[in-house]
């Protein structure tokens, strides 16, 4: 069904392909942008984790774009053992990383996982859910994410990740959806550890979700946090996200963990650099949709000197550029 997608325009071509693309709707956006992104296969690595704080682990995807090679293992997750039992946030993008994560935190504890904590539903994330769901344990996300299980988004998502990413994603993963769903800020303790969660959307999702832990000051980001990595900004709203960034500047944490990459003891630092790449594709495409610039010429003229070493820069740059260059050109009016 997509095999048409395949060719990705690049340089000139691309804001062709793109502008098309706008006509034909977000959803093949979407996947156009998931195609260019693709950066050739990643090793498979085993779902390891790491402690980063006492009785705080994570375990740490690859830094590349989703495949049947790496088994789609592109996002963290973490956990917290409680003297009560584990809360879970996120479960990694296959059933079978989900399985490979459950065995790695009953040899750590014999602790059951009662919650898992959503912090989007983007597909890197969620879609080992059904190994919770199986355990009994109760899943909380934000209620705007209930939009995105019902869209053709997430049904073609899905659809092609079966194609594209068996066995790991096959016909017997689906789709699932929290049973506890919260609209604000919310707390909870558990075995005496205390948990907040924050809603920080519409940012990169409309429905982010933060996760604190005010005793430790650890901060679970979600993908408001990219960290060493460019972001992927697809249709998000970045002023939201800039908005977002700069509310979690107020948690004061002493640890990030991130949706993708290492776990931050500098975390104002990779705060600012999330923040400070929005904040420039913002003031460029903005100025450049603004005074009717093409996006071409806009593009090409840009400095992108502090950004361009990072990774994924060529991958994702230019489309994370385009779309905002759509959504200034369409505040401008």
């Amino acid at each position: 069904m997509y095999g048409w997608m395949m060719a990705i325009p690049t340089g000139k071509t691309l804001a062709a392909g793109l502008r098309n693309l706008k006509r034909v709707g977000p959803v093949l956006c979407l996947w156009l942008a998931a195609l260019a992104l693709r950066s050739g296969p990643a090793a498979a690595q085993p779902v390891q984790p790491q402690e980063v704080a006492p009785g705080v682990w994570m375990v740490q995807g690859v830094s590349a774009l989703g495949s049947s090679a790496n088994r789609n293992f592109i996002s963290n997750a973490a956990f917290v053992v409680t003297p009560a039992g584990v809360v879970v946030i996120d479960a990694l993008g296959s059933p079978p990383l989900a399985e490979e994560l459950i065995a790695a935190i009953r040899r750590i504890t014999p602790q059951p996982v009662k919650h898992v904590v959503v912090t989007h539903y983007h597909a890197d994330h969620v879609y080992g859910l059904q190994a919770f769901q199986a355990l009994g344990a109760t899943i909380t996300a934000h209620r705007s994410g209930q939009a995105y299980l019902h869209s053709d988004t997430a049904k073609l998502r899905l659809q092609a990740s079966r194609e594209e990413m068996a066995p790991w994603i096959d016909d017997s993963t689906r789709l699932v959806p929290a049973n506890r769903w919260i609209e604000g800020p919310e707390r909870f303790t558990l075995g005496g550890v205390e948990f907040l969660l924050q809603p920080v959307g519409p940012a990169h999702t409309t429905e982010d979700l933060v996760v604190f832990l005010p005793a430790s000051r650890v901060l679970f980001a979600g993908d408001i946090v990219f960290r060493g990595r460019v972001p992927f900004v697809g249709q998000a709203d970045s002023g939201s996200w800039v908005a977002a960034l700069d509310k979690l500047v107020g948690f004061d944490a002493a640890l990030i963990v991130p949706g993708h990459g290492p776990v931050s003891s500098s975390a104002q630092a990779d705060l600012k650099l999330t923040r400070d790449y929005l904040l420039h594709l913002r003031q460029t495409m903005g100025e450049a949709a603004r005074n009717l610039e093409p996006f071409e010429e806009a593009y090409a003229k840009a400095d992108w000197s502090r950004f361009e070493n990072l990774p994924l820069f060529k991958a994702a740059n230019r489309i994370n550029a385009y779309n905002t260059y759509l959504l200034m050109e369409q505040s401008a009016k």
